[in-house]
């Protein structure tokens, strides 16, 4: 009878562990999506997914084509670079609020993933792992809207559209910024004037010109007329959104957009290490040779 007992017992335990395990289980889980560029062939489609490191068929997946891409990016993106076709693809897990944004990029060129990060919060966006990747070297301008386009799948809202055009704006003027002056500065900048824009609105466009010019001598940088135009824009359009709100969204961000930018110049670094330890143990055995050429 007592071991009757025992073994009920033991029984019951397992079932309550088994129990416990699978509810914590579903609490780590996050809804998530990918989002494909429409005129992938099927192996690119599986190279993507290796990058993703998901099974094709284990996450929703949705497609995005070049009509979709162009709803946000027409104005504010030169033609070239939003083409014809959709390459560009995003898996994104949305994640419990107060998590950040873990951006990462593969064969991305032209839109490093901390202005993904400062676009998106711009969006409304601020708590996901987002991975932006291509089969080959692509801008990424496009990524930006397979994003929008999960998010609202994934929680069944919409986000704001003035947003979400801000947003893609953003991205586009920090890439085109980035080119000259490096992508943190040019992310920071756009973050200085996000934390001044009740002031930006009582100024006229000379005004502004003239401050963001001093902005930009605080990052020892000198911008030309077309950047600066395209900062005034940029601007105008974040002053017709919630200036408290859009604060709040980058100081949640700028720690993250920080770091990463720290953990490039480490990566920069070692490389250069790396690459002077081979220059000189590619000098130390030429020495040799030549010395017994002698």
């Amino acid at each position: 009878m007592i071991k009757r007992k025992r073994i009920i017992s033991a029984i019951l335990a397992v079932l309550l562990l088994s129990s416990l395990c699978t509810a914590f289980a579903a609490e780590d889980e996050h809804e998530s999506r990918a989002v494909i560029g429409a005129d992938l062939t099927d192996d690119q489609v599986n190279q993507v997914y290796k990058v993703f490191g998901v099974k094709r068929g284990d996450v929703k997946e949705m497609t995005i084509t070049n009509s979709d891409e162009r709803e946000y990016l027409e104005g504010y993106v030169d033609e070239s670079l939003i083409g014809t076709k959709s390459i560009s693809c995003v898996y994104i897990e949305v994640l419990d609020s107060g998590k950040g944004l873990d951006v990462t990029t593969n064969n991305i060129t032209w839109c490093a993933p901390e202005m993904y990060v400062n676009a998106l919060a711009t969006a409304g966006i601020t708590d996901a792992k987002v991975i932006v990747a291509a089969p080959f070297d692509v801008s990424g301008t496009a990524a930006l809207t397979g994003v929008y386009k999960a998010y609202e799948d994934i929680t069944g809202q919409k986000l704001d559209e003035n947003a979400k055009l801000v947003g893609t704006q953003e991205l586009a003027v920090t890439s085109d910024l980035a080119n000259e002056i490096g992508s943190y500065d040019s992310t920071s900048i756009v973050n200085e004037l996000k934390g001044m824009l009740n002031e930006t609105k009582d100024m006229s466009d000379s005004q502004l010109r003239d401050e963001i010019g001093k902005i930009a001598s605080e990052y020892k940088t000198t911008l030309t007329d077309k950047q600066t135009d395209q900062l005034v824009s940029l601007c105008r359009s974040m002053e017709k959104m919630d200036s408290s709100e859009l604060l709040q969204r980058v100081n949640e961000v700028k720690n993250t957009v920080k770091k990463m930018a720290e953990a490039k110049t480490k990566a920069v670094g070692f490389i250069q290490k790396v690459q002077n330890v081979i220059t000189s143990v590619a000098d130390f055995f030429h020495d040799i040779i030549a010395h017994f050429k002698k």
